[in-house]
């Protein structure tokens, strides 16, 4: 069985993968230890090293990771090299294998290839397997009897030692890591973008009926039509992001208030963002348009509610009589409604249904024949 010798071109691959060995961290309030993970990355032609802790090697570690050894090397090369993770590949292949899509994204954001190694096949990435092996020896066996109690912490004892490891000078070769970087991959790499890419993390979704998603106990509203579709959110530290059929339909700053919405009135339906439309404001302004009577009505319904949108529907229902029946029986109707102290919706439709507003508001009453005759019941020669 024969091994083919790599040959590797300045500033191409950057090769990228976990160690084996973790680093214990121990949480100084409740006295938990985890074990933080420790993520290797080299440069092809140079082997320049380097290496951090992550609390995991979930999708969002791995990015970051990798985002942090672009900075720490000051330049983007050509092609990423990693395992197969689960983290990073959707659909793992010997062949094609499919990105995670943060993948895709930090691919996209840095203008990077990815060629992941062959699934069970170490030989495909030999530089990061070595360096591995040389962090485990040169790191973190120097680290084995120190106590970390915070991430930062840790990262900062392994940022002192990889600054030594890449000024450790070769043993067959002359210089060192350091050296080969500043003659090999540093001047071919591609200038950093800009902007450090945002690391987002992904939740599937169902749109509510009342078109709304919820994250955190925080409901975002998204276009109505989408209602009982299945949607991803996009999750970074600021914004949220919903996609639909691997499109941004919408996007939302973050709000951490449990139990409230944030409501665009786009995404409302048209008969949902005219109700919003009516204020009490508009609604005194119609009825005054119709008549003082119908005004009065109005400005019963918003001053003897606890809150002035429960009398909405009352005043609603109110245009609706006068679409119905016209404006001028609706303001004899509100005014016989006034006269009988019962300016509410439903008195103005029993007067409509019935007619009663056709009628002269004055009707004289027919005195009593004869009053009984008692002590309690007086003339008005009493009230002189």
């Amino acid at each position: 069985k024969r091994s083919m010798r790599q040959m590797h071109i300045g500033g191409d691959k950057l090769f990228v993968d976990y160690a084996g060995q973790t680093v214990p961290v121990i949480d100084a309030s409740s006295g938990e230890i985890t074990q933080a993970q420790i993520f290797v990355a080299a440069l092809g032609a140079s082997n320049f090293t380097y290496a951090c802790a992550t609390p995991t090697q979930k999708a969002a570690d791995w990015v970051g990771a990798i985002i942090d050894t672009l900075e720490f090397i000051g330049g983007v090369p050509r092609l990423l090299v990693p395992d197969q993770p689960r983290a990073l590949i959707a659909r793992p292949d010997r062949y094609e294998p499919t990105s995670h899509r943060l993948l895709d994204e930090l691919c996209a954001h840095y203008g990077l290839a990815v060629l992941p190694a062959r699934p069970a096949k170490p030989r495909d990435k030999p530089k990061v397997e070595v360096a591995v092996q040389v962090v485990e020896r040169w790191i973190l066996a120097r680290l084995r009897n120190e106590r970390f109690f915070s991430l930062a912490a840790l990262n900062r004892a392994i940022a002192a030692l990889v600054l030594d490891l890449n000024q450790r000078p070769f043993k067959k070769l002359p210089g060192c890591r350091a050296s080969a970087f500043a003659e090999l991959d540093r001047p071919a790499l591609r200038a950093l973008p800009a902007m450090r890419m945002a690391i987002a993390h992904f939740k599937r979704a169902r749109v509510n009926i009342d078109y709304h998603v919820e994250l955190d106990g925080h409901y975002y509203s998204v276009p109505h039509a989408l209602v009982g579709q299945k949607v991803e959110l996009r999750i970074t530290a600021t914004t949220l992001e919903v996609l639909h059929g691997n499109k941004r339909v919408t996007a939302h700053a973050l709000n951490s208030r449990r139990g409230a919405h944030t409501t665009t009135r786009e995404h409302m339906p048209a008969s949902h963002r005219a109700h919003l439309q009516w204020t009490p404001a508009k609604l005194i302004a119609w009825a005054e348009r119709v008549g003082a009577a119908t005004a009065a009505v109005v400005r019963w319904q918003m001053e003897h509610r606890a809150h002035p949108e429960q009398g909405y529907r009352s005043c609603l229902g109110l245009m609706r009589l006068g679409r119905q029946y016209g404006n001028d029986r609706l303001e004899a109707a509100c005014a016989r409604a006034q006269s009988i102290r019962s300016p509410s919706y439903k008195s103005v439709a029993s007067i409509l249904s019935s007619g009663l507003d056709q009628r002269p508001l004055t009707v004289p009453i027919t005195a009593q024949a004869s009053l009984p005759l008692h002590e309690n019941v007086r003339g008005p020669g009493y009230y002189h």
